[in-house]
């Protein structure tokens, strides 16, 4: 299947034509496949274009160097509680040099309610910090939530952020993977604890507060990620 039969197909679909209005100055700068993408496609040409862009679809493997709020990366996970009876799933997106956790969500299961939930909140983190959100570039896997027209919607179209996916699942958002397991084992006897989900989500949100403000990073030079941004004075104070 080519890109432009793909695209041909797409213009039959009279429901997707509210979303032709894409600033063409912008598709053109981001590889052909987004562009589609961009359009809400069919699921099956969505799964298309990532088979054809093979190793297109990692932006972030392109990059020489990365600096803060240029790359941001997200994915499930289970957090267990009520000791291990029921798992909830978690979805954080992590901003790469900063290690700041800009937007989570905590649910029952990895929907894309759960997902845009979360996004929302680090589109508001991204406005309070006074930070642009257009063209930052937000790695993924191909996940259905993450390849589903309203995830991509909100994010590549709404906010122009540039997708990136990885190539190899969870194995190709070795970040992501890191991350969860440092996480989750810091924090996992309290959240073995909890009896309901309310409870859980209070706790941690607290973690985060926590991992954002006061914990110390040793790739930030044992500072938290909110005083490393504020002494670069990439965020006020």
């Amino acid at each position: 299947m080519t890109y432009e039969s793909i695209t041909a197909d797409y213009y039959e679909v009279p429901e997707l034509q509210m979303l032709i209005s894409v600033d063409i100055q912008y598709v053109h700068s981001i590889p052909a496949w987004l562009e589609y993408w961009t359009k809400r496609p069919k699921r099956s040409a969505v799964r298309a274009l990532l088979q054809e862009a093979g190793p297109l679809i990692n932006l972030v493997a392109q990059l020489a160097e990365i600096d803060d709020f240029e790359v941001l990366y997200t994915d499930f996970t289970q957090i267990w509680y009520r000791r291990g009876l029921t798992k909830a799933l978690w979805i954080p997106i992590i901003d790469h040099k900063s290690k700041l956790i800009l937007g989570h969500a905590l649910g029952e299961s990895p929907n894309t309610e759960l997902a845009l939930k979360a996004w929302r909140m680090v589109r508001s983190s991204f406005r309070k910090l006074g930070q642009n959100i257009e063209g930052v570039i937000l790695h993924q896997d191909q996940d259905g939530v993450f390849t589903g027209h309203r995830w991509l919607y909100e994010t590549a179209v709404r906010d122009r952020v540039r997708i990136s996916f990885s190539e190899d699942g969870a194995k190709g958002n070795v970040y992501m993977e890191s991350f969860f397991g440092r996480f989750k084992e810091e924090n996992r006897s309290i959240f073995w604890e909890q009896e309901d989900l309310h409870s859980l989500w209070e706790v941690v949100k607290s973690r985060v507060w926590y991992y954002n403000l006061v914990r110390r990073h040793s790739a930030l030079k044992y500072k938290s990620p909110i005083k490393y941004l504020r002494e670069k004075g990439k965020i006020p104070d």
